[in-house]
């Protein structure tokens, strides 16, 4: 398994903007997750995403973004749009790409990881500690977490 910046093996982009575009909104947010991916193609800045590949063959990805959740501007950064082909769910690849992240983030100088999910206990098992609710648009209810690196 090789875990690598997108910008590192962009031929995926079209495939991860939609997985991300059919797992995170729909059609309607096909622009927005474009845009997320273009601009993850720029080495050392953010957002940065990530891919995980087997033979050539796409397995998940996840990225390190400045900002995820609009309502929580004060936080920063976030693991976001973690996303695992359904095909290499239950081989821990989730956790591989989280702590990946992480590890990144460290690099970088951050010292606190965020990320917001509307599943409660998957990233609790993983070591985030729930800090409280918070508000996606337009109102969905959604629960924060908290990782020290």
């Amino acid at each position: 398994m090789i875990i690598q910046p997108l910008y590192q093996a962009a031929h995926f982009a079209p495939q991860v903007t939609r997985w991300l575009t059919e797992a995170f909104g729909g059609a309607d947010y096909a622009g927005f997750y474009a845009s997320i991916v273009q601009h993850s193609q720029q080495p050392g800045a953010l957002p940065v995403t990530f891919v995980a590949s087997e033979q050539g063959q796409l397995c998940g990805t996840v990225g390190l973004w400045r900002c995820d959740l609009i309502s929580r501007q004060d936080l920063w950064p976030w693991l976001a749009a973690l996303y695992v082909d359904t095909s290499w769910r239950g081989q821990g690849l989730g956790e591989s790409l989280q702590h990946h992240v992480m590890q990144y983030a460290r690099k970088q100088g951050f010292s606190d990881l965020y990320l917001y999910s509307a599943c409660k206990e998957y990233y609790e098992r993983f070591g985030w500690h729930y800090i409280g609710d918070g508000l996606d648009a337009p109102d969905k209810p959604v629960h924060l977490y908290h990782q020290s690196l």
